[in-house]
């Protein structure tokens, strides 16, 4: 049996008869019409291919319109009266027919436009027809069983039972039976092996290349792409930076679109519910100090009523289980701006800003830090802290240590944020040469010696070698530290259209997370986490 078409491109204005040139404007809107020879044709599953994926439909409406086909005569109008023979049938039901006929197909009404694959009914076992519309693709596979009579002839539409139309019903039959059932050649049906979709017209004929291994096979689908994922990021990989001040309003950055400088007593207790209500649990603290209270030896960093540790005092009383990071630095408590003392002739003394630091982070460890993380660069901090901590009975509070931490250009944003910029020259005296890579080897063996618990790299995403390093050569958890710069030219970007802001935000995370960081303290944590859980912006 063949099924016949007069033209393989079939449309709402361009539908014609076997054998004729002008429109046939009596076929219903969007039809496929298929002159069909006497035989049997099982229409087993439905397909609607849509620009997201493929959907096979739960229960597919198919209008199927039968009619005896008059080889010289004009469509049946059969819109406007039927002939006694003429039939029309929705899905799930089997129409018999015993003489040539015109097939008209409708698939929901979502056909605009669509190619109709001839085929030979007589030759094979299962045939294909594929509607190939402005919007949707829909695939509508038939098989002739092989226990077809052919005298008479049956037509069968049975339209999403095989695929999407629910599961398939049982016979109440056992085990044993249904085993002899097999070995008697009485195979249960299913659905046919699917066609090879056709490449597009001009595709060259090559010969396959002789490759014993092809990686693509191991990315062809979302399942095995997600199944040998390497690299992976959860809220839990993030620390939230924010920054506090002693008002009650929360007061925009303008160089950070989104951040905040939030009160202590209000705006940041909300910040830190809607962080934990997607799974961020870990926040770092950043002040900005009165500049009254701002002096040269930086003493208001280990005032115990100070804002910093009112604000644990408070974070913890709120919310005890919170991992509470604190930054061990003088720069915003220093009239100066830089992260040490300043000796008159513009030299940072390092001894005694170490002596400043460590009551800082007993201060800091007091109010009930969970981890102090000394980002001053000052030599030898770290174990002189850890010996602070030890003999005030804190031994369990952690040292993050900021162990490769660049004079880098990108902290602009933030120093606007805490208006901490040096009142003189720089900070390229403390902290790294942008230029140098084994000098962070020095620094990493240095902290691990002295007592640190966690490494930190700085700046981020420009410096995916260096937090590789340390992962390299170090057991220690290492974290990275997405910067304000890195974060307000995303944000920047996005603002433009110049880039799709939410994924090139987790991409560049995931870059941190790949290269070798344990955690990620970033401005993007509460969005990101969003994201993950999959919540609109």
């Amino acid at each position: 049996m063949r099924g016949l078409l007069d033209n393989p491109t079939i449309g709402n204005d361009d539908i014609r008869r076997i054998g004729a040139d002008k429109p046939d404007t009596h076929t219903p809107k969007n039809c496929v019409r298929i002159l069909m020879r006497p035989g049997l044709v099982v229409v087993s599953r439905v397909v609607v291919q849509h620009c997201q994926g493929n959907q096979t439909l739960d229960k597919p409406k198919i209008r199927v319109l039968i009619s005896p086909y008059r080889a010289n005569q004009a469509s049946p109008k059969y819109m406007n009266k039927a002939s006694p023979r003429e039939r029309e049938r929705e899905s799930l039901t089997r129409v018999k027919l015993c003489f040539p006929a015109e097939v008209y197909i409708s698939i929901s009404g979502l056909m605009t436009a669509m190619t109709l694959n001839s085929v030979n009914f007589g030759a094979a076992k299962a045939v294909n027809f594929e509607y190939v519309g402005l919007k949707v693709h829909q695939n509508i596979t038939g098989a002739r069983p092989h226990s077809v009579k052919f005298v008479p002839r049956a037509l069968t539409v049975n339209a999403g039972e095989a695929q999407g139309g629910g599961p398939v019903k049982k016979l109440g039959k056992s085990d044993e039976e249904c085993e002899a059932a097999v070995v008697a050649g009485i195979v249960p049906e299913a659905p046919p092996v699917p066609p090879k979709p056709a490449a597009p017209a001009g595709t060259p004929l090559a010969t396959p290349l002789p490759l014993s291994r092809r990686p693509r096979r191991n990315r062809r689908s979302p399942v095995l792409r997600a199944a040998f994922q390497e690299t992976s990021i959860s809220p839990a990989n993030l620390v939230y930076p924010l920054f506090i001040h002693e008002g009650e309003e929360d007061t925009p950055i303008g160089a950070m679109p989104g951040c905040y400088r939030l009160g202590w007593r209000h705006g940041l207790v909300e910040e830190v519910a809607k962080a934990r209500d997607v799974g961020v649990n870990s926040i770092v603290l950043f002040p900005k100090v009165p500049d009254a209270l701002t002096t040269s030896t930086g003493d208001e960093a280990y005032n115990d009523n100070g804002l910093v540790p009112r604000t644990i005092r408070l974070l913890k009383d709120k919310y005890p289980d919170l991992i509470i990071y604190t930054d061990v630095a003088l720069d915003p408590y220093s009239s100066d701006g830089h992260d040490g003392i300043v000796r008159e002739d513009g030299v940072i003394l390092n001894d005694e800003t170490v002596h400043q630091l460590c009551k800082q982070a007993v201060s800091q460890a007091r109010a009930g830090a969970d981890v102090v993380s000394p980002s001053d660069m000052m030599d030898g901090r770290v174990g002189a802290i850890r010996a602070a901590l030890d003999a005030e009975g804190f031994q369990h509070v952690s040292i993050m240590s900021y162990t490769a931490k660049y004079a880098s250009s990108f902290y602009g944003p933030f120093r606007e944020a805490l208006d901490s910029n040096p009142r003189f020259g720089d900070k390229k005296t403390y902290q790294m040469n942008p230029a140098n890579y084994r000098e962070a080897l020095i620094e990493t063996h240095e902290d691990e010696a002295e007592g640190a618990d966690i490494l930190l790299v700085k700046p981020g995403l420009p410096y995916l070698d260096i937090i590789r390093l340390l992962r390299d050569n170090s057991s220690l958890p290492v974290a990275a530290y997405q910067v304000s710069g890195e974060y307000s030219m995303i944000k920047a970007g996005g603002a433009l259209k110049m880039i799709d802001e939410e994924r090139v935000m987790m991409e560049s995370l995931m870059c941190l997370r790949r290269a070798g960081a344990d955690i990620i303290l970033t401005y993007f944590a509460l969005q990101a986490a969003r994201c993950m859980c999959g919540e609109k912006r």
